[in-house]
Order: structure tokens, then C-alpha cells, then sequence
């Protein structure tokens, strides 16, 4: 019989890459989500009945270990940017990274893989890296042969990064900023999923990998490439960290005194802190290289998916065709 994962979180942006790759590997592969119907897009990753969808709350012991029974691997890519209500930074990134790994270790569980993120740190005045690392710490103590990756920014299709700015930039001469010079490693999409089956496979050995593409680049100039890709002249104004703060904490307060009817999906006071920091691959750390995987640049990339916010849209090279015509 086909050996079984089970990807929680393997709907979102980088779950749903593992999953694919799980499924072409031959692997059954069980996609723990909160709600189930939002996700059938996976079952096309493999055969009939190969990728299926589950219901799961991390927050819930039994609910975790539902979806894990018979399973020879774990993946664990749940992680959130906004932390409100029951669903606080703690309850998910670290008290659910420990739960899945306390449960994988009791149901004999092969081989684990943590999705955590470039920056976690104990000590940190950010909820987010706080408590990234005390789920790495809570993930190692249950699971210690455990594989954690720390990704970058990650690019990709359905990314929450490139898509977001693109976006944003037809809507006016500016292109608002916070630490415009802050440093980046965006590292693509594929390439966290490859690394990702690595650890799931047992090819990898356990411990941390801290993954980034091969390109270092501040947030003012990844925006000034994004800008190049679809065609469009903005200016990259940075906002100040404390003009940001304040405009954070106003968001964070609407939607506190709303009860979550507005998500602050804009900037929160957290977001602020962690921009703060230079999100690059640390000196010395194990990384893509270590896996036996050569980092995809952004270049080629970026305008497979970014072509969409081009004002002529798919049709910017035809157009662009035409004027070369018309100069000859």
C-alpha cells in the first residue's frame, strides 16, 4: 500500500506545492483544513482518491489526531500573519506546532516536517518570530529528529507578497512602503516544496535549514523589479516605522472594537516590528545547497505570473510587438 502524509495547512500557498509533489511522488496525502469544501481543488494533484481533503482544527487534540492516523509522515505549514481571537499567534504557531508534533511522536509517526520562518526568535517584541520559535522549540522537544524549514519571503503564483504590491500599484502614481530598506532572500515556491519532500521522504536529516533564493535585495528595490516586470512607473515611497506603527495600531484597534468584522489585512503594529529586521539566510546556516537543490531566481519567474497587473494585461506583448513594427 502507498505510504500516507498529512499536510495541515496543505491547502494554502505553500501546503498546496507539497501536496503536489507528494501526490507525484505517489504518496496518498491527506490535506488537513479547516473547511474541507474550500479545498477540493487539490484532489486533481493525483488519481481518484489519491489527495483528499479533511477537516482539522490544530487547536483541538482529537481533531489533530483524526487526520494523522495511519499517516507516515507529517507536515505541519499552518502559520498566520494576523493573530485575533482563538486564533492567536500562540494557539496556532506555537501551542498547534506542538500539538502536531506531541501527536506525531505518539502515533509512531516516520518522518516530520515544520514549516516555521526566517527570524523566529525568543526573544523577539514580534508575537509572530516569538512564537514561531517556541513552536520550533516545542516541535524539537516532542519530535527531535524533526526537519524545520525557515523560509524567506516566499514568491511564487498565488503568493501574498508580489501579488499584493501589483496590485496595489494601479491605483496610483505612489507605491506606499514600510522599511523600504529592509533586506530580503525571496526564495520561489518549488523550491520550500521540494525541500519540504525531502524531509518527508527521510532524504534530508533532521534539524533546521534556513531556505533562500539567490538573490538579496531590499524591499524598495524587489518593488522597483516587481514594477519593471508589469510595465508600470510608481514611486516607492518608504513610510517611517512610527507613521506605520500608529497607522497599525488604528487597524488593529478596528478590528478588535469590530470583533474581527474588519480584518486588518492592511498593516498590523506586529507587521512593523518584524519589518524592522533584514529577513536574509543567516552565516553559516544549512540551506537549499545542503538539500541538493539550486534556488530558482526571481527573474524568470515573476512575469509568469505578474502579467495580470500589466495595463494591457496578456496583451502587453502584442502591443509592444506592434510599436517596434510601427518604428520600423
Amino acid at each position: 500500500m502507498n505510504k500516507l502524509v498529512t499536510i495541515y495547512g496543505g491547502s494554502g500557498f505553500v501546503g498546496r506545492y507539497i501536496a503536489r509533489r507528494m501526490a507525484k511522488e505517489g504518496w496518498r496525502v491527506r490535506v488537513a483544513v479547516r473547511r474541507p469544501n474550500d479545498a477540493l481543488f487539490v484532489k486533481p494533484y493525483g488519481v481518484v482518491g489519491q489527495v483528499e481533503p479533511v477537516a482539522c482544527n490544530i487547536r483541538d487534540d482529537a481533531s489533530v489526531r483524526a487526520v494523522m492516523k495511519g499517516a507516515d509522515a507529517v507536515v505541519n505549514c499552518v502559520g498566520i500573519l494576523n493573530g485575533f481571537g482563538k486564533n492567536s499567534f500562540d494557539a496556532v504557531q506555537a501551542e498547534g506546532a506542538g500539538r502536531i508534533a506531541r501527536i506525531a511522536a505518539e502515533e509512531a509517526v516516520v518522518n516530520l516536517v515544520h514549516i516555521s520562518a526566517i527570524g523566529s526568535d525568543a526573544d523577539s517584541d514580534s508575537d509572530y518570530q516569538r512564537t514561531k520559535a517556541a513552536g520550533e522549540a516545542a516541535v524539537l522537544a516532542a519530535f527531535p529528529s524533526a526537519v524545520i524549514l525557515r523560509p524567506s519571503i516566499i514568491f511564487g503564483n498565488e503568493d501574498g507578497f508580489f501579488n499584493r504590491f501589483a496590485a496595489m500599484s494601479r491605483f496610483g502614481p505612489v507605491l506606499p512602503v514600510v522599511g523600504a530598506g529592509t533586506k530580503f532572500q525571496p526564495v520561489y515556491v518549488d523550491d520550500v516544496a521540494q525541500a519540504a519532500v525531502k524531509g518527508v521522504t527521510g532524504t534530508a536529516a533532521p534539524g533546521i535549514y534556513e531556505l533562500g533564493g539567490p538573490d538579496v535585495a531590499t524591499f524598495r528595490d524587489l518593488m522597483r523589479q516587481m514594477l519593471a516586470v508589469i510595465r508600470r512607473r510608481r514611486l516607492v515611497v518608504n513610510v517611517p516605522f512610527f507613521v506605520a506603527s500608529i497607522m497599525g495600531g488604528a487597524f488593529d484597534l478596528l478590528q478588535a472594537v469590530t470583533l474581527g468584522l474588519f480584518r486588518n489585512g492592511m498593516i498590523t503594529r506586529d507587521q512593523v516590528r518584524n519589518l524592522k529586521r533584514d529577513n536574509v539566510v543567516s552565516a553559516g546556516a544549512r540551506g537549499l545547497a545542503d538539500l541538493g537543490i539550486v534556488p530558482t531566481a526571481m527573474g524568470p519567474v515573476l512575469p509568469e505570473y505578474l502579467w495580470r497587473y500589466r495595463p494591457s494585461g496578456q496583451y502587453a506583448a502584442i502591443k509592444e510587438s506592434a510599436k517596434n513594427l510601427r518604428k520600423a
